[in-house]
């Protein structure tokens, strides 16, 4: 199975997110140049861990309890897009978060609870963002101008809690990834 570790946003954000961004979306429906995702489809990626054994999941929930229940529930900022590598080329569209101490020690921690199952450690610096949408070729620069421009007419700043670590399951098919919580594994406080 395909698995990821996230921080997942409450629904109504997922909405408002979705529904500010409509231009973006919009600026590229004509070609299709940008696969955008449905609003149930955004989170904050703390760690991919591509295809594993379903046994797996078992090991990790045990191994992020013990990283991850430390912390305290707490708020993410989000607001502000961009894309990678940026907005003239881009292969992600995303919306960011903004980088918060409690955020990067939470995606450290977890990510040494991972090293210590002997997944690889992920070299890269953390970008915390929520991926909005994805190419799959190279963005003709019509599209990547619409998107750019678009992009600079969308007005959003949210406040989510940040709750839980989920272990998620991304099973793909004909109609796109379907996304699953396989265990969800509680920040102290946490209502």
């Amino acid at each position: 199975m395909r698995l990821f570790l996230a921080i997942n946003l409450p629904a109504p954000i997922r909405r408002d997110i979705r529904a500010a961004t409509a231009p973006m979306r919009n600026a590229t429906q004509e070609r299709r140049t940008v696969k955008w995702l449905d609003d149930d489809h955004l989170h904050i990626t703390l760690k991919f861990l591509g295809d594993q054994p379903d046994e797996s999941v078992g090991a990790l929930r045990d191994a992020l309890s013990a990283a991850v229940t430390p912390h305290a529930a707490f708020t993410l900022d989000v607001g502000g897009l961009g894309a990678f590598p940026n907005l003239h080329a881009p292969r992600v569209v995303w919306m960011g978060v903004s980088h918060d101490p409690k955020l990067e020690l939470l995606q450290h921690d977890v990510e040494r609870a991972c090293a210590s199952l002997g997944y690889p450690l992920d070299g890269r610096a953390f970008r915390p963002h929520i991926t909005l949408g994805r190419t799959r070729e190279r963005v003709v620069p019509d599209d990547a101008r619409a998107i750019a421009t678009a992009a600079r007419g969308v007005r959003f700043a949210a406040t989510a809690q940040a709750h839980s670590v989920d272990v998620m399951q991304s099973e793909l098919g004909p109609h796109g990834a379907r996304q699953t919580v396989l265990a969800s594994i509680p920040l102290a406080g946490a209502a």
